[in-house]
């Protein structure tokens, strides 16, 4: 069955760093563009960023730009995502999600989601 687990989150202060991981099982990881997206509460579903299958190509909101940073391990089936420089904004509930198709910022084109980790910033 294949499933994505994400942890790394909590809570952290303004400004500092969190890094949140999306370990992979049941499917052919390297074969799947991974996305990481975000849901604070009252608020829509919205793209954070995006790594193709090889790692190679990386694609951002404008919100995380300059201060996150998305990446993969194939050889360990997993996902990453280093958040630097946080907010009070960045407060939501965080998800991977994988596709097989192409990489996109719209969730329905995604196949596989994780159950998602809280991040929560205070100021």
């Amino acid at each position: 069955q294949a499933q994505l687990v994400e942890s790394g989150g909590g809570s952290e202060q303004a400004a500092r760093t969190l890094r949140l991981s999306c370990a992979a099982s049941g499917l052919p990881f390297s074969s799947y563009h991974v996305a990481w997206f975000r849901q604070a509460p009252g608020k829509e579903r919205e793209f954070v960023a995006a790594v193709s299958r090889r790692g190679i190509e990386t694609r951002y909101s404008e919100s995380v730009k300059y201060r996150f940073t998305i990446s993969r391990d194939n050889a360990a089936n997993a996902a990453y995502l280093q958040m630097s420089s946080l907010n009070p904004e960045d407060t939501a509930v965080y998800y991977c999600a994988g596709t097989s198709t192409l990489p996109s910022n719209w969730p329905a084109r995604y196949n596989y989601w994780g159950q998602g980790t809280q991040v929560t910033v205070s100021s």
